[in-house]
């Protein structure tokens, strides 16, 4: 019995080591209030995106979710204003992985609300497929779609005081590579539809946000508007929700024993958001509220340029 009891202490001990000291985040600690302010929050009707929707909403802030799913997006807003007190949380439907809904979401809000102080691309999933205009899921989801919402949105944001653009990428940007080649053969950055090329696709278009951020801070110097990308930390969300069954079965397992949390996934986000003289680090990229070290590739100038013409092109712009 001692050497059991010994064994299970041993194995709670090297369980709480590995969790506390590799996957639990810092938490971003402010008493900043948004009162009068405008934020957008893509992919919001679950996991990070929801709960960073419902602390800018406890901090009075004017919160768009801007989702696909229409059920689930009217749900999360009547979540939201009974946790928050706040009846000024609205949804407006936003798909991604289609050009013109882009546009479209873009066009209802600028008609419709006067300011925008934050956006941000908080959307992001691990799926095989096409968009709507043919490009790979993950490459037009996460980085094409967002990408042309923030230039659509860019002169709203300009027009705030002090504005900021958040991008949530992903550590695993450190394995990701962007091939001109591919997107303009394939109109995606992997060659095949597996699990395995999914997860590729994924990774490369976390370097992409990362990318894009770095460009966007170039381009938007001078101006009253800064742009952070993070990485959330290992978090339990919906991101896998397209996997299949067997990756989900040994994914689970160790999501619920690991991972953060959605509320301790916020983390990193709400700092870039919120954090005050955070401007002169802007184009820079965060992870556990603090700044970190992106791969080289991410740090390269030239291939963030080169992606925005592209990302342009691809977009119509």
């Amino acid at each position: 019995m001692s050497v059991l009891l010994s064994v299970l202490v041993g194995v709670l001990a090297a369980y709480l080591l590995i969790y506390y000291c590799l996957f639990k985040g810092a938490r971003f600690k402010s008493n900043v209030t948004l009162k009068g302010k405008t934020a957008i929050v893509t992919g919001s009707n679950t996991g990070i995106g929801k709960t960073t929707a419902l602390d800018l909403a406890k901090r009075g802030a004017r919160v768009i979710l801007a989702c696909r799913n229409k059920e689930k997006a009217e749900a999360a807003v009547f979540d939201i204003r009974k946790e928050s007190g706040n009846p000024e949380v609205l949804y407006m439907h936003l798909d991604l992985a289609s050009l013109k809904s882009v546009r479209a979401f873009a066009e209802t809000f600028l008609k419709s609300e006067p300011r925008l102080d934050l956006l941000i691309n908080n959307a992001g999933l691990i799926a095989s497929g096409r968009t709507e205009d043919g490009f790979g899921m993950a490459f037009g989801v996460n980085h094409l779609g967002h990408f042309l919402l923030t230039l659509l949105l860019l002169d709203r944001l300009k027009q705030a005081e002090h504005s900021r653009v958040v991008n949530v990428s992903a550590l695993l940007h450190r394995l990701g590579s962007v091939d001109f080649n591919l997107l303009n053969t394939h109109k995606d950055l992997v060659t095949g539809q597996s699990s395995w090329h999914a997860f590729r696709a994924y990774c490369h278009s976390k370097l992409c946000n990362v990318l894009f951020t770095r460009e966007l801070a170039n381009r938007l110097e001078g101006t009253s508007v800064t742009c952070y990308c993070l990485h959330p930390g290992v978090i339990t969300t919906e991101i896998g929700r397209n996997m299949g069954v067997l990756h989900k079965l040994l994914f689970l397992p160790m999501s619920k024993l690991f991972f953060l949390d959605p509320e301790g996934g916020a983390q990193t986000t709400l700092y870039c958001a919120l954090q005050e003289g955070l401007e002169p680090l802007s184009g820079r990229y965060f992870s556990s509220c603090a700044l970190q070290n992106v791969s080289a590739q991410g740090r390269d100038d030239a291939l963030a340029r080169k992606l925005w013409e592209v990302s342009e092109r691809l977009c119509g712009l």
